[in-house]
């Protein structure tokens, strides 16, 4: 990969830079010997090197030391020789370090250009990009990591066409950010095997639990925190049967003819990674749901974001307000609040997806 420029490659930073050098040198030649000022001008290049392409910085570097050769050998005739010759030496020095330092730098942008697009990659493939579009649904909604820079951390999600029908999940992984990535990616993966072969979403969650139960041996034997998951699975089958199960996770809110519902069905069960703590097996919720149905799930990254006055985000009063909205604009609507309401200090990551039918099942 080439490496990095401006988008003009600084172009109209060097010409700045260059008038500058020009007109103090200008300055200079036209105000004596006793006001010296262009030997200060040594900062030119070194802008030019931490903003500007190799070439323009050639270009301010060369400009920098023609004028000041001409300033030290020419303007000033009360200087010794070799006076004149440190003046134009130390010029030079600093010409070729900022050439060196415009170097460096470029290689640095292009070992973390490549970096990041490796890292982009990897995480692309953690989590599908929204909208998830599964036989007849689409999931559209959004997701925002707490650590800064990671496009995924704690949050997990997925919905996929089964021969058992539709199933969708949504978990969050204790902890944030990218220290939580290797539980998610290992329960992720379970889920997306799980889904299309085992029969009920307790078999699935069982799975899920196995995966979560041998990636804390591993991390337990590296000496690394355990981590356990909250989840919600939910599953259509034909028009009007569903089932959801709920590991922990919060409720789902289901919006039916434009009213806003809270639903904790399936809930009870403990979240993975905790189930052996309990004899009692998991056991999934029967669902109607009506065919203009629709559905938002989300991590406690949402609904425990807090404003600046301490108070929890409101997402079902805002959820009531905004029903008419088409999905893709409601999950913009609320992205963009959530960030205004926390003024973009999420202290957790925060996902919501807006599950709907895009043709009738």
């Amino acid at each position: 990969m080439p490496a990095t420029r401006p988008p003009d490659g600084g172009a109209r930073a060097a010409a700045v830079l260059i008038l500058l050098v020009v007109t103090v040198v200008v300055v200079d030649a036209t105000t004596g010997p006793e006001l010296h000022i262009s030997s200060f001008m040594g900062i030119a290049p070194l802008v030019a090197a931490l903003r500007c392409s190799f070439r323009w910085t050639l270009v301010v570097a060369a400009v920098y030391l023609g004028c000041l050769t001409y300033v030290d050998i020419l303007t000033v005739p009360d200087w010794a020789p070799a006076s004149r010759v440190v003046g134009v030496f130390g010029a030079a020095l600093v010409a070729v370090f900022a050439l060196v330092l415009c170097r460096t730098r470029l290689q640095r942008e292009a070992l973390h250009a490549r970096t990041s697009l490796v890292a982009d990659t990897v995480q692309r493939a953690v989590l599908r990009e929204l909208p998830l579009r599964a036989g007849p649904v689409e999931a559209y909604g959004f997701y925002v990591s707490a650590q800064e820079g990671a496009r995924v951390g704690g949050d997990i999600f997925e919905a996929v066409e089964t021969p058992h029908g539709l199933r969708l999940m949504i978990g969050d992984v204790q902890g944030k950010g990218m220290p939580a990535i290797g539980a998610g990616l290992d329960v992720l993966a379970s889920f997306r095997e799980a889904a299309h072969y085992q029969e009920s979403l307790e078999s699935i969650a069982e799975r899920m639990e196995q995966a979560l139960a041998r990636y804390n041996t591993r991390s337990a034997a590296q000496g690394s925190d355990e981590r356990f998951v909250t989840a919600l699975l939910m599953e259509v089958r034909g028009t009007g049967e569903g089932r959801v199960l709920s590991c922990g996770h919060i409720p789902y809110y289901l919006v039916r003819r434009g009213v806003v519902h809270e639903r904790r069905d399936g809930e009870g069960a403990l979240p993975l990674g905790l189930g052996p703590l309990v004899a009692e097996r998991r056991r999934s919720a029967r669902v109607r749901p009506e065919p203009d149905d629709w559905v938002v799930l989300c991590t406690d990254g949402v609904t425990e974001a807090r404003g600046r006055d301490g108070t929890f985000y409101p997402l079902r009063d805002r959820l009531s307000a905004w029903t008419h909205l088409p999905p893709a604009d409601l999950a913009r609507t609320l992205r963009a609040d959530l960030e205004a309401f926390t003024r973009g200090d999420l202290k957790d990551d925060a996902t919501a997806l807006i599950v709907r039918r895009s043709v009738a099942l």
